[in-house]
């Protein structure tokens, strides 16, 4: 999951940078049919969009708690149990 945050944080750079380039830096008449400044725009907005989601996903702060358990031991029948805890939060793992 941790790749996927930082890919739609680069995709939406490169969405953004794209169109930004159509928009204001290519000046060329494809006729009526083709509008170069607003798919450059569109462009600009979908990569605004895919880039704050990708933040979203990296500040947002998960936790998983996993418990197992082994059943009866031979010996007296104790249970043997084991739980971790983890958070994700690159923001501050202490927490």
């Amino acid at each position: 999951m941790g790749s996927v945050r930082f890919m739609s944080i680069g995709t939406g750079i490169v969405l953004f940078v794209i169109g930004a380039i159509l928009t204001f830096a290519v000046n060329v008449d494809l006729g009526a049919a083709v509008n170069l400044d607003l798919i450059g725009y569109i462009l600009m907005g979908a990569g605004l969009i895919v880039f704050l989601v990708g933040l979203v996903l990296m500040f947002r702060k998960r936790e998983s708690i996993t418990t197992v358990s082994n059943g009866v031991d031979a010996n007296g029948g104790s249970v043997q149990q084991r739980r971790t805890s983890e958070t994700d939060n690159p923001i501050n793992p202490t927490i």
